[in-house]
């Protein structure tokens, strides 16, 4: 009998060339509608003034843990076997995706172990505590959190819950794009360009097949940091890349080395290109942010409104859309970026 890890390492190698579907997200709002916020369309007349275009931001930072992870990890492991919930769930994330297994796993009473960097930030450490998840820390440097969750996973029986690489996970961030259009429709607008932060890729995954799917004509862009623009590159050259080593960024949840086995075709097949932000930008766009809509946004949150400020994306006279995707940063980092 294959190990919990053999099966889902199969389960990557057999799905790596098909894309997420519609029906999957569909499926995924109506398992998580009474678990989750169903988080507003909020603009600035201002800002709108200022840019020349309609700016809607989509303030996930107002989600269940302080990110629009917890709508993946809610789809995922509410679908879990009751033997599947008795061995437990493992996760690795530098935090925003701990939070949100912790917290989901917390209301469904199943164990979870979570396995973050020694770099992430304490809050989202203490918080994944909190919720009662047995937390280890490991050193980016030096150890594989894959294959430190593996080990977990094949000890306990647990069953591996990754942060992107999984279309139930997928489906569930896609419901983000879903309400964005029911929203829109509620103003009597169509949106011309829909903005999200990319790490793995699950979230722009997601939200390119629900807003594609319902206006095909729409134009979704990924944001990324500088030094960690591996999606970006990767649409350009058409297939996966990975960063090179040694570099840093604000932005602690968007650190990945190459885009999702997973993800990736759908990203290629829907998405318009690919943005990328500096750290200086990005300060600005957490500053805009406050300023604007009163909302505290995490580095990596802040990175489509930073994009759109910062000029990557022409918005005069067009609907955009800037998915604002967490607010989990901790007081003397916001702070002093303010």
């Amino acid at each position: 009998m294959m190990t919990p890890s053999e099966v889902g390492k199969v389960s990557v190698i057999q799905s790596e060339n098909r894309t997420l579907n519609f029906s999957e997200i569909f499926a995924a709002s109506c398992r998580i509608r009474d678990h989750v916020v169903r988080t507003p369309l909020l603009e600035s007349p201002v800002l709108n003034e200022r840019l020349g275009g309609r700016i809607l931001v989509k303030p996930e930072m107002l989600q269940k843990t302080g990110s629009f992870k917890f709508r993946g990890a809610c789809n995922r492991i509410l679908q879990l076997t009751p033997g599947e919930r008795r061995g437990g769930v493992v996760a690795w994330s530098s935090g925003n995706h701990a939070l949100a297994i912790s917290a989901v796993c917390a209301l469904l009473d199943i164990p979870a172990h979570i396995i973050m960097p020694e770099s992430a930030p304490q809050m989202k450490i203490e918080g994944a505590r909190r919720y009662g998840a047995k937390v280890r820390l490991y050193d980016r440097a030096t150890e594989n959190r894959e294959e430190i969750g593996a080990q977990i996973a094949d000890s306990e029986g647990a069953v591996i819950v990754p942060p992107y690489d999984d279309f139930n996970v997928m489906a569930g961030q896609g419901t983000v794009g879903l309400e964005i259009m029911e929203q829109c429709r509620e103003l009597g607008v169509m949106p011309d360009n829909v903005l999200s932060s990319a790490s793995g890729g699950g979230l722009v995954a997601g939200i390119a097949t629900a807003v594609r799917t319902c206006r095909p004509e729409t134009s979704i862009y990924s944001v990324e940091p500088a030094g960690f623009d591996d999606l970006a590159r990767s649409l350009a050259s058409g297939h996966r890349v990975e960063n090179a080593g040694g570099m840093n960024t604000l932005c602690d949840s968007l650190m990945v080395p190459t885009p999702g086995a997973l993800t990736f075709p759908t990203n290629h097949a829907l998405l318009a290109d690919g943005l990328v932000v500096n750290d200086a930008e990005i300060r600005v766009g957490m500053a805009n942010c406050f300023e604007h809509f009163k909302l505290v946004a995490e580095p990596g949150g802040a990175a489509p409104l930073a994009a759109i400020l910062s000029g990557k994306l022409d918005v005069r006279g067009k609907v955009t859309v800037a998915v604002l995707s967490g607010g989990n940063v901790d007081p003397s980092v916001y702070s002093s970026i303010l």
